[in-house]
């Protein structure tokens, strides 16, 4: 399998973005081995699901940035678990934490935003855990698409934790207006969940149309990863992109 682009800026003011999505299970497995899997990745940007909620979850998240060689953008807590982490390539115009509305009864659900600029480029970027009911996946999914139009520009990208598969209503729903990563320019292997037994792909990565997708999928053979590395840090394969955007 053949790498993904390294992350650089373009002669044209272009940038080469990698990005991450990852549900951690609250870094209740082994987070050193989480950190591994992180760092071998060499993200830009990474869009975290089940980020810790509860006692001292800021200085848990901050750890496992730094572990990471990264920063952490925002959400965790106060988006109700996705969260944002970057390298110090990105330059943060402004982060905003959105808890959705809530069912009696369900969990409660949030979208952890930013809009980031990589030299000439200005991205907005959103991650998400999106519900295990179907009606309320749904409505949130809209909310996603409404919440990216609303950032004021011109690319995004958004990713996460979906609870759905790609023939399910919300997942058709957000690949209708946005490129599924995977299914534009597959690489790496597809299925996210579970480890030890992979049979279904409920993670994802999308990005407006005006990005050029270079490849998506579960990352392979990383360096310094053993694969029991990956089984361990968690209960959800990554799911790794390299992007393309367009100058501002």
């Amino acid at each position: 399998m053949a790498p993904l682009p390294n992350s650089r800026t373009e002669p044209d003011g272009s940038a080469i973005i990698r990005v991450l999505s990852y549900n951690i299970r609250s870094m209740r497995d082994d987070t050193a081995a989480l950190a591994r899997v992180i760092r071998a990745c060499a993200p830009d940007l990474v869009l975290i699901q089940e980020a810790p909620l509860f006692f001292r979850w800021r200085k848990k998240l901050a750890r496992l940035a730094s572990a990471s060689g990264l920063v952490v953008l925002s959400g965790g807590g106060t988006a109700a678990g996705p969260a944002l982490l970057c390298s110090l390539r990105a330059t943060v115009e402004r982060t905003e934490d959105v808890l959705l509305p809530l069912t009696p009864g369900q969990f409660r659900r949030g979208f952890a935003t930013a809009v980031v600029r990589f030299g000439a480029t200005r991205l907005g970027v959103l991650s998400c855990h999106l519900s295990l009911r179907q009606d309320e996946r749904y409505d949130q999914g809209g909310m996603l698409l409404d919440r990216l139009a609303g950032m004021g520009v011109d690319h995004a990208i958004a990713g996460g934790d979906l609870n759905d598969r790609p023939d399910g209503r919300t997942f058709t729903r957000l690949a209708k207006d946005l490129q599924d990563c995977w299914a534009t320019t597959p690489w790496g292997a597809e299925y996210t969940w579970t480890p030890g037994n992979p049979f279904q792909r409920i993670d994802a990565i999308f990005a407006t149309p005006g990005i050029e997708v270079l490849g998506c999928g579960v990352p392979l053979g990383l360096p310094g990863v053993a694969e029991a590395d990956i089984e361990r840090a968690t209960d959800h394969f990554p799911v790794l992109a390299a992007v393309r955007v367009p100058a501002a």
